[in-house]
């Protein structure tokens, strides 16, 4: 598999990342361990969690996700063809959120523990921090990095002007670069990063790792209605946001590339992400092999030009009242 430089990281990632989020939630420990090796067996490397997965289930306290990572690498022979990715940031509890210097210190050491490993790849702020200055956040990433427990790190989440101040800080200060973004981006959701993150990222070098590639699987084409939506609590949600004209216009388009490349609408859907210049690798996750092989398939597919820029007309956000 080409795998493609994230940022100027010196990590070199495959062009999906798996999401790590349904891991102790919508997948137990023995079918994300049966995942995780079906991802690396096709050639994948590239995971993404956070400390805080799945800390929204109840019952949970956050760090199931790691703690299953970590169990399934405890296995061995593993790590070092995994580039393993976490974030550090979101509300875990009491006083256990935020970029400050001391709570980094904590939250990195906690997941190490809980990965069962001695370094993080790319360790991502999962949120912005107002409140804690940038330059101490990033210092106490240098720190992490020249201990050895981190390689490279990244931002989640981040507006335009706050990561072009974060990336302006670390120049002038000497001290490490958010190397990638992570971002809300997918073939519905177009606007607020190709507004003003896609040119600050393409500029700056900065690696791009989106989240929601698949629109909480809208682009699937498993909610086409009301009547498909009602069938689960997620799809509920999802038609709010996705289930009006704009909406069915992509479906329609990604069902005519679908059906010109003998694929499905999902997979022509991360196709097209992978295939934009900008990206380096869209998350999707799985929750049983058969999906996870569709996740596959949409790696080893190639969209010539004229679907590209059919998707591109039938998503663009002027069409909405069009």
């Amino acid at each position: 598999m080409q795998l493609r430089p994230l940022g100027r990281s010196g990590l070199d990632v495959s062009p999906l990342a798996f999401g790590g989020n349904v891991f102790g939630w919508t997948a137990d420990e023995k079918v994300s361990f049966r995942l995780l090796d079906a991802w690396l067996d096709a050639g994948f490397n590239f995971v993404d969690t956070a400390d805080v997965y799945s800390h929204w289930v109840p019952g949970h306290s956050g760090g199931e996700s790691e703690t299953i990572i970590g169990k399934w690498l405890r296995q061995g022979g593993k790590r070092n063809r995994v580039v393993l990715a976490t974030k550090v940031g979101m509300r875990m509890g009491e006083g256990r959120k935020g970029l400050s210097p001391a709570y980094i210190r904590q939250a990195v050491d906690a997941s190490l523990k809980r990965l069962q490993t001695d370094h993080i790849d790319l360790y991502q702020s999962h949120e912005d921090d107002a409140d804690t200055p940038l330059a101490d956040t990033l210092g106490a990433f240098a720190e992490l990095i020249k201990a050895g427990k981190v390689r490279a790190i990244g931002a989640s989440n981040y507006s335009a002007p706050r990561l072009a101040e974060a990336l302006d800080v670390a120049e002038r200060e000497g001290l490490p670069r958010y190397e990638s973004l992570q971002p809300l981006y997918n073939l519905y959701d177009r606007a607020v990063f190709e507004e003003a993150l896609e040119p600050l990222c393409l500029e700056r070098g900065v690696g791009v790792i989106n989240f929601y590639a698949l629109a909480a699987g809208f682009l699937t084409g498993k909610y086409r209605s009301e009547a498909d939506a009602a069938k689960s609590a997620r799809g509920a949600s999802t038609t709010k946001k996705y289930l009006n004209p704009r909406g069915l216009r992509i479906l329609a388009a990604l069902d005519e590339v679908a059906a010109m490349h003998r694929a499905t609408p999902g997979q022509v859907a991360l196709a097209w992400q992978i295939a934009r210049p900008s990206i380096t690798a869209p998350i999707a996750s799985a929750t049983s092999l058969q999906q996870l092989e569709e996740l596959v398939g949409a790696a080893q597919l190639t969209l010539d030009p004229e679907a590209i820029a059919l998707l591109g007309e039938a998503s663009a956000e002027t069409a909405r009242h069009g």
